[in-house]
């Protein structure tokens, strides 16, 4: 058969495909190595210090030698030694972080290490760097800005409903902030037309909700005993395996739609959810709230209410009870 340019194009367009994903794997391998050195380094370093007794002359001392012994090779400087000795002490007893110090560079663990001492905003900032592809400028910026400090501060009940070690990774799920300045709407629009805006701009608003998210409808209908009741806006999210139902209120939060939405989960998870899919997740938007009225209505619930404002709205979460119980594997 003849070399046609359609399917020659096709040829080298799979060669150049293979050879960029060959390339980013060896990358990874090569930074997986170096982060395995460093720390071998590190873990060398304390060992001898506290089986000798070893001063801190010790690292200038095998600074220069190594630095005669590799010449050119850059990394082992006084200061980048000291940087693998803390490396290792930093996370010597925190499996869950060693592992994700080898998905990131080295600038990434040293930015990281040198203004992070807490091991959950260690984890945040790891996995935000893995899943976002920060830079480490943008990583910088980030803890600058304290990114992990706005998650925590979102109100919810984590620390009575969730282990520890699943504190962090819970708060990733909600936002602190979210804009929706692109919807244009005027000060007195109502329910309707707020969902409406949000259909139309569809595509911006899965945009400020986050990755993963994917649409299913608005309106979202559910039958139960025979009574019909809708749901503003279903989403589903890939990653979480899970149904997103979203309520849009444009006046402050009341107790009762903690309630509804209690009731709308619990249908989802037993007339909608597929047997290998997670508990649903609820969202409720609010035109404002009470701090004092939101901690009581999660006093004897296990829900999740963040805070955070966008354009005049505040975006508020709920989480069903039901979704504890995956969240823990």
């Amino acid at each position: 058969m003849p070399i046609t340019p359609n399917t020659f194009s096709e040829f080298v367009g799979d060669i150049k495909h293979k050879i960029r994903q060959a390339q980013t794997q060896a990358l990874q391998s090569v930074n997986k190595q170096l982060i395995m050195l460093y720390w071998t380094i590190g873990q060398s370093i304390v060992q001898k210090q506290e089986q000798f007794g070893w001063g801190k002359s010790v690292v200038k001392e095998l600074s220069d030698e190594l630095q005669r012994e590799f010449i050119g090779t850059k990394g082992f400087s006084v200061q980048n030694l000291w940087n693998m000795r803390l490396f290792f002490l930093t996370y010597q007893a925190n499996q869950k972080l060693q592992t994700l110090s080898r998905e990131i560079s080295w600038s990434h663990n040293v930015k990281i290490l040198q203004k992070i001492k807490d091991p959950f905003a260690q984890q945040f900032y790891m996995e935000c760097t893995i899943k976002n592809r920060w830079s480490v400028r943008v990583l910088d910026h980030q803890i600058d800005n304290q990114s992990y400090e706005k998650f925590l501060i979102n109100q919810t009940n984590f620390e009575n409903t969730l282990p520890s070690e699943m504190q962090p990774a819970a708060a990733m799920l909600v936002k602190d902030e979210y804009t929706f300045d692109f919807l244009e709407l005027n000060d007195q629009h109502t329910e309707k037309e707020l969902e409406s805006a949000l259909i139309q701009k569809i595509r911006e608003f899965l945009i400020q909700m986050g990755s993963d998210f994917s649409f299913m409808g608005n309106q979202y209908k559910l039958i139960v005993d025979d009574e019909e009741y809708f749901i503003d806006l279903m989403l589903y999210h890939r990653r979480l395996k899970a149904l997103i139902a979203i309520e849009l209120k444009i006046g402050k939060f009341k107790p009762e739609y903690a309630g509804k939405m209690g009731f709308y989960l619990t249908a989802l998870n037993e007339t909608v959810k597929l047997p290998d899919e997670n508990p649903s997740i609820g969202i409720i938007v609010c035109k404002e709230k009470q701090r004092t009225t939101v901690e009581f209505s999660l006093r004897n619930e296990s829900l999740i209410i963040p805070e955070s404002m966008a354009q005049d709205f505040v975006f508020t979460g709920v989480l069903g009870k039901q979704a504890h119980s995956w969240l823990r594997n």
